[in-house]
């Protein structure tokens, strides 16, 4: 498997093919990489947004494996929350400050594409940044994976929307645009 290039390369979304062997079996896909995608849109912004890359690492629990000994894949999603969560501490903030300003920020969209697995007790890595950040939507770009061996297990995103406490759509708060250092989009 390959390891991400460093961010800050302005190419376009690409195909490739990989081949991967587990319990000495050997998969070969075609794979349009969700990160070269979003090397794509980081493209448009600026450096010190694109060095807005965040990492967060822990071990897999007993508690995340299935009957195969592997992490479930709904668990990727808590990896992914996990480290959207850690991307906001890193940045000075966390949910509940957002949720206390009265803002709410649910997940209006996932996509993951599971191309490695973890077992319990061996390490993952969460890879986060931000993908889109609009007016009124912002979109978490992810990468978990294996520190030992640098292998990509999951890649994918979760598109947000940003509502009061009320549910109402609504644009982003002043904060959290200072907190990313972006300026406000257009509108949707």
């Amino acid at each position: 498997m390959h390891s991400l290039p460093p961010l800050g390369s302005t190419h376009g979304a690409v195909s490739f093919n990989r081949t991967f062997t587990e319990r000495g079996v050997s998969f070969r896909y075609t794979e349009s990489s969700v990160w070269e995608t979003t090397r794509h849109i980081l493209s448009f912004m600026s450096n010190s947004q694109i060095s807005k890359t965040r990492e967060t690492e822990f071990p897999v629990r007993y508690a995340e494996t299935d009957a195969m000994g592997v992490v479930h894949h709904a668990n990727y999603l808590v990896y992914f929350e996990e480290g959207r969560s850690q991307y906001m501490r890193d940045l000075g903030s966390d949910y509940a400050l957002i949720e206390a300003s009265g803002y709410r920020l649910p997940v209006a969209e996932a996509k993951l594409r599971y191309v490695g697995s973890s077992r319990y007790g061996e390490r993952v890595r969460i890879r986060t940044c931000i993908g889109e950040n609009r007016s009124r939507r912002l979109t978490f770009h992810y990468e978990v994976i294996a520190p030992e061996s640098q292998d990509i297990l999951v890649t994918g995103y979760t598109r947000h929307i940003w509502t009061d406490v009320d549910g109402k759509v609504t644009r982003v708060p002043e904060i959290w645009r200072e907190l990313v250092g972006c300026k406000q989009a257009s509108p949707l």
